[in-house]
């Protein structure tokens, strides 16, 4: 009539293997289950330490972004003060032809001076 008697003489409505075997499935479940559980806190940890690394490289790259750009900026500031400093350079060397054109009149006009006084001196 499909009740049945199990080692405890307890009256079942299934039978004792299929109980047996819905037990044994409940167990492996449960160990399944367990499983399932610990794979997900692995794979959880996992997850956090690619996004720490992942958080790492990123604060590296901008990093070296403002490296880079700051070596950009002090080249492009060398590159100005060197522009400025050929600018002064050119400046100060037409100064210097000027100056030089200057003493060469006045070496000449000293020369024609003292020729002058000469000349006076030998007339009186």
């Amino acid at each position: 009539a499909g009740l049945h008697f199990d080692e405890l003489n307890k009256l079942r409505v299934l039978e004792p293997e299929v109980a047996a075997q819905t037990a044994q499935l409940r167990e492996e479940c449960r160990a399944f289950v367990d499983k399932t559980a610990e794979f997900q806190k692995i794979v959880g940890s996992l997850i956090e330490l690619v996004d720490q690394l992942a958080k790492a490289a990123e604060n590296e790259k901008m990093k070296a972004i403002g490296a880079r750009n700051l070596l950009k900026s002090i080249a492009k500031q060398r590159e100005a003060q060197e522009q400025q400093l050929q600018a002064l350079i050119a400046e100060k060397k037409m100064q210097l032809e000027r100056y030089r054109v200057e003493y060469e009149t006045l070496c000449k006009i000293e020369a024609d001076q003292n020729e002058f006084i000469d000349q006076f001196i030998f007339q009186k």
